[in-house]
């Protein structure tokens, strides 16, 4: 089982635009310890070793958090849900920092409890 390291990610402001899951390239640093402040999960622990460890972006390039991409992470084809080798209370933990996060920065969000 892999052992994963979440984080609350780091963010400047807040967003509703459509999201689409960022690429290394599409940062204007190529420093993967600045990257990981927008993603809340890690294989490899944070810093991560690699961009390719980093898992459930939730903070866009221009240090955002965007409420599109907290339901993803919550419930979409690459969300939690689709995380391999995450145990029960790790994804438990991950899905309420992720209600958390939508439910204190947007009037109308509604992702959990």
């Amino acid at each position: 089982m892999t052992d994963y390291e979440m984080h609350e990610p780091d963010f400047s402001g807040t967003t509703s635009e459509e999201w689409a899951e960022p690429q290394l390239e599409d940062f204007d640093t190529d420093d993967v310890g600045e990257v990981a402040d927008h993603f809340i999960l890690s294989s490899s622990g944070f810093p991560p070793e690699n961009f390719t460890d980093l898992k459930l972006p939730v903070v866009d390039p221009d240090g955002n958090l965007n409420k599109n991409a907290l339901q993803t992470a919550k419930s979409g084809g690459h969300g939690v849900g689709a995380v391999e080798d995450l145990d029960e209370d790790t994804r438990a933990e991950i899905e309420e920092m992720i209600d958390d996060l939508a439910n204190e920065h947007f009037e109308d969000a509604d992702f959990g409890d």
